[in-house]
C-alpha cells in the first residue's frame, strides 16, 4: 500500500505531463489546417458566385432567344389572323350576294308556278270539255272505255308473256336437250351390254314322252314330291318333247329346273332321288348367286358392301323386268351414273353404289310386302350402307323426295338404261292397255278435242280447241297432263306430251 499509492499519483502525473506536451505540440498544426480550411472555402465560394453568373448569363439569353421567337410566332399569327378575317369578310359578301340572287329566282319561280297552275287548269278543263266530247261520239263512259283498253292491254300482256315463256323454254330444251343428249350418248357408247331376256316359265326338254310319265309318278307321288320340295308348279301338258317349270320366284324355278334336268339324265325318278338334287341344285343356284353377285360389284368397281348385300344382289341375276335382266340392268345403271356423276362433278362412289343397288328391293318383293325401292332401302339400311346411298334407292321411283344431286343421278341412270332401245320388252296387252290409258287420262282435260299415243307409247300429241285453249294456257295443259301421267301410270322410261293448237282459216273464190 505504501508503494502503490505513490506510483499512481506519478502515473497520474505523467499523464497530465503528456498531455500537456502534446496540446503544445499540435496547436500550431491545428491552427494552419484551420486556415487553409477558410482558404479553400474562400475559393469555394468565389467560383460557385463565378459559376451561378455565368448559368444567369446563359439563362438570360436562352430567355431572350424563345422572348424573340414568341413574338415573331405571335406576330405570324396575327396576320394569318388578319387574312382569316379578309376572306371571311369576301366570303360574306358573296353569301349576301347569292342570297339575292336565290330570292330574285325564287320569285320568278313563283311567278312561273302561277303562270302554269293557269295553264294546268285551263288544260284540265279542255282536257274534260274533249272528254265529255269523246264520251258523247263513242257512246262510252270513263270506267268502260278504261275496261276496253285494260282488256286489250292484258290481251297482248298475255300474249307477250306467252311468247317470251315459249322462247325462254324452247332456248332451255335446246340446251338441256344437247347436253343431256351428249351425256346420255357418252353413257350408253362408253357402258354397253346385253341383256338376257328370260321368262316366268322355264321349259325343261325331255328325250321322250314316256318320261312325262316317269315325272308325274305312280299316282302322281313323283311331281308331288317335286313341287313340295321345290316350291314351284311343274307343268305337263300336250307340248312335245317338254316340261315346264313355273314358278313367281326366279331362284326356286331355276332351282327346280337343274334338278329336273338332273332327275331326267339320271333316270332315277323317285321322292328320296328328287329330294337329294334339289338340295344339291339348292347349293349350287347359291353359289351361282354369290359368284354373281361378287362379278356385279367388281364390274361395277363398288367397294365395302356387306356379304348378305352382294347375295341379294347376286339374286337379281334370276330376276327380269320387261324382259331385262335385273341384275345386268344394275350394273350398267352403275357405269352411267359413274359418267354422270364424273360429268357433273358429284360423288362418283355415292352414284355409283346406289345405282348399283337402286333395284336390290326386286330380290325379295315377292314374297315381301312394299315396293322394292322401300324394300330395298330397308335392307341396305340394316347393313350400315351410307345414308345417301340408302336416300337414292329409296327415291328412285319418287317415293320419297330426293335429299341429293346423287339421289336424281341414279334415277337418270335408271331410266336412260331402262329405256334405251331394245333393254325392255312388253307384251301386247299391257302396250294397249298402256296406250288406252295415255289417251284417256289426256282426254280428259277441259279444251282437248283428241289425243294419239304415238311411238310405242312414248309420246303423245294432244290436239286442242283454238277457240277455248291459248297459247298460254297450251304450255299449262301440257305440264298438267305430264303430272297427271306421273301420278297414275307405271312405265318404263319417259312420255312425251306434245300439245298443238291449230287454227284455220278456209275461203273459197268463186
Amino acid at each position: 500500500m505504501v508503494f502503490i499509492g505513490p506510483a499512481i499519483l506519478g502515473l497520474v502525473i505523467g499523464a497530465i505531463v503528456g498531455v500537456g506536451a502534446a496540446y503544445l505540440l499540435l496547436k500550431p498544426k491545428t491552427e494552419q489546417a484551420q486556415q487553409e480550411f477558410e482558404q479553400a472555402l474562400e475559393e469555394t465560394r468565389k467560383t460557385t458566385e463565378r459559376e451561378s453568373q455565368a448559368i444567369l448569363e446563359t439563362t438570360r439569353q436562352e430567355a431572350q432567344k424563345i422572348r424573340a421567337e414568341a413574338e415573331k410566332v405571335v406576330e405570324r399569327r396575327y396576320k394569318d389572323l388578319a387574312r382569316a378575317e379578309e376572306r371571311v369578310d369576301k366570303r360574306s359578301q358573296n353569301l349576301d350576294q347569292q342570297a339575292k340572287k336565290l330570292e330574285q329566282r325564287e320569285q320568278n319561280l313563283n311567278k312561273r308556278q302561277s303562270r302554269l297552275d293557269r295553264q294546268q287548269h285551263r288544260l284540265t278543263s279542255i282536257e274534260q270539255e274533249r272528254r265529255t266530247q269523246l264520251e258523247q261520239l263513242a257512246a262510252l263512259t270513263t270506267e268502260e272505255a278504261k275496261q276496253l283498253l285494260l282488256a286489250d292491254v292484258e290481251k297482248e300482256a298475255r300474249q307477250d308473256m306467252a311468247r317470251v315463256m315459249r322462247e325462254i323454254e324452247d332456248e332451255a330444251k335446246e340446251n338441256a336437250n344437247r347436253k343431256a343428249r351428249e351425256l346420255v350418248a357418252m353413257a350408253i357408247q362408253r357402258i354397253a351390254s346385253d341383256q338376257v331376256a328370260e321368262l316366268t316359265v322355264s321349259v325343261v326338254p325331255i328325250p321322250n314322252e314316256e318320261m312325262k310319265g316317269r315325272i308325274i309318278g305312280r299316282s302322281g307321288r313323283n311331281i308331288r314330291a317335286f313341287e313340295q320340295a321345290a316350291g314351284v308348279d311343274i307343268v305337263v301338258d300336250d307340248t312335245p318333247e317338254a316340261v315346264s317349270v313355273s314358278s313367281f320366284d326366279p331362284v326356286r324355278r331355276e332351282v327346280a329346273r337343274r334338278a329336273l334336268e338332273k332327275l331326267i339324265s339320271d333316270g332315277r325318278i323317285h321322292p328320296a332321288r328328287i329330294e337329294k338334287l334339289i338340295k344339291d341344285s339348292r347349293s349350287e343356284v347359291n353359289q351361282v348367286i354369290k359368284e354373281a353377285g361378287e362379278e356385279a360389284v367388281y364390274e361395277a368397281n363398288v367397294h365395302g358392301l356387306h356379304p348378305q348385300i352382294v347375295q341379294m344382289l347376286g339374286r337379281l341375276k334370276y330376276r327380269t323386268s320387261y324382259g331385262q335382266n335385273q341384275l345386268y340392268h344394275s350394273v350398267e345403271a352403275s357405269k352411267i351414273a359413274a359418267v354422270l356423276a364424273a360429268e357433273l362433278g358429284a360423288n362418283i362412289e355415292v352414284s355409283k353404289m346406289g345405282a348399283l343397288l337402286h333395284d336390290i328391293g326386286k330380290a325379295m318383293d315377292h314374297d315381301q310386302e312394299g315396293t322394292h325401292a322401300q324394300l330395298g332401302a330397308e335392307f341396305c339400311a340394316r347393313f350400315k350402307v351410307p345414308p345417301n346411298v340408302v336416300n337414292a334407292i329409296a327415291a328412285h321411283h319418287h317415293e320419297v323426295d330426293p335429299e341429293s344431286v346423287e339421289a336424281i343421278i341414279v334415277e337418270a341412270a335408271d331410266a336412260i338404261s331402262g329405256a334405251r332401245p331394245g333393254a325392255r320388252r312388253e307384251s301386247l296387252e299391257n302396250y294397249i292397255k298402256r296406250v288406252r290409258t295415255l289417251e284417256e287420262i289426256a282426254t280428259s282435260f277441259p279444251g282437248v278435242e283428241s289425243a294419239y299415243a304415238l311411238q310405242a307409247g312414248r309420246e303423245i300429241r294432244i290436239l286442242v280447241k283454238p277457240d277455248k285453249i291459248d297459247d298460254l294456257e297450251s304450255m299449262r295443259l301440257s305440264k298438267n297432263i305430264a303430272k297427271s301421267i306421273e301420278e297414275t301410270m307405271q312405265y318404263p322410261g319417259q312420255i312425251q306430251v306434245t300439245v298443238i293448237r291449230e287454227t284455220r282459216a278456209v275461203g273459197f273464190a268463186k
